[in-house]
């Protein structure tokens, strides 16, 4: 009898014990001090508030602020928030209410000029300001007031860079409004992707007469499904369509990262140079699926890890990232993606950053 009550006893203290235990559990950190998000993100978000011109997009077909710099703010934003730092926040606030109150032209008739809207989406999430709700939903709104036959936005070009465009600026709507119109347009637009695009090794092209794997292109497509499948609930009708197809992406991007933990330029191409900014949409798209339950073997962990502890070796203590291979257009020529130039800053490469480092610090938080 008393043996009975000794185990019992022991129960009940380890019962007492454990939500302790599991309070007082320090977040799995696995990098040393000078690589922490906290630390990597906040060297980013500076260098991006010091340029003081914005970086825009100008071409024969579109006007807008540069939707590179919209994806680094988007990232900046985010990162403020989630560190509860007002006075950064108030910063980026005031540096893109100047596209509001400059009247900065986005003719919104163009898939990457109208991606911009997921910057004003995301700082009125974080401050309330109507202003950029306003701001946001009207490019979200717009990309869907003319459609082809199957119902996707006539802004469809079926290079591997929309899914991203595309579908986190119907994504961000979602989050604001709780409207599912538009996470039902996300996902649509994704599955069709995914079956035009994606060859049998999980990987895509990067468009139409680009049969090349092209680093960040795929790139865009991985931070685009981690951004859909962070919101669509398995209840709807694509979830696993869309799944399915992610893990195959997420398990052949395992084959190809390099012992170091980056990826190159072209993916399967071992000659090819280590590119950075596809490292981390690859890294911030694989720690996305782990955090919501989609990739559970340790290789993802080993692979996540690796990529944040290589990506941040090319950042400068200025915040800037090197190796970031520059704005591309598609090509049948492997060379073409071979010979595009590197170069440091550029905000193609700071953002995914921002957004790797937001994903580590939403898990330690």
């Amino acid at each position: 009898m008393m043996k009975n009550y000794i185990i019992i006893l022991i129960v009940l203290i380890m019962m007492l014990l454990l939500p302790s235990c599991i309070q007082n559990k320090k977040p799995d950190e696995f990098w040393v001090e000078s690589k922490s998000p906290k630390l990597i993100g906040n060297k980013v978000v500076i260098d991006l508030l010091n340029r003081q011109p914005f970086m825009m997009y100008e071409t024969e077909h579109a006007t807008s602020v540069h939707y590179a710099e919209a994806c680094a703010g988007y990232g900046a934003a985010r990162f403020a928030g989630i560190n509860s730092d007002s006075l950064l926040l108030g910063k980026i606030f005031e540096r893109y209410l100047r596209v509001i109150d400059d009247s900065i032209e986005n003719t919104a008739n163009h898939v990457d000029a109208n991606v911009y809207g997921i910057l004003p989406l995301e700082l009125f999430m974080q401050t309330g300001d109507y202003r950029f709700k306003i701001q946001g939903l009207e490019l979200a709104d717009g990309q869907n007031s003319s459609v082809l036959d199957n119902g996707l936005t006539s802004q469809v070009r079926y290079w591997i860079d929309d899914l991203y465009m595309i579908v986190a600026l119907q994504v961000q709507a979602y989050r604001v409004t709780k409207e599912p119109l538009y996470l039902d347009k996300a996902a649509a637009l994704a599955y069709e992707y995914l079956k035009k695009l994606q060859q049998p090794n999980g990987l895509f092209h990067h468009g139409p007469g680009a049969p090349v794997y092209w680093g960040r292109g795929n790139g865009w497509v991985a931070a685009g499904l981690a951004e859909l499948l962070t919101e669509l609930p398995v209840s709807h009708k694509l979830y696993y369509e869309i799944v399915i197809r992610y893990k195959l992406m997420m398990e052949s991007l395992l084959k190809y990262q390099a012992n170091d933990g980056m990826w190159r330029q072209l993916i399967d191409n071992e000659g090819s140079w280590k590119e950075s900014s596809c490292t981390a949409m690859f890294g911030f798209a694989i720690h996305t699926g782990i955090k919501k339950g989609i990739l559970t073997g340790i290789e993802f962990t080993q692979s996540y890890r690796k990529a944040w502890n290589a990506v941040t070796n090319y950042v400068g203590e200025d915040g800037k990232l090197r190796e970031v291979c520059v704005g591309t257009g598609k090509s049948a020529d492997f060379n073409y993606y071979l010979e595009r130039p590197r170069i440091t800053g550029d905000f193609h490469g700071q953002a995914p950053l921002l957004w790797f480092a937001c994903s580590l610090l939403e898990q330690a938080n």
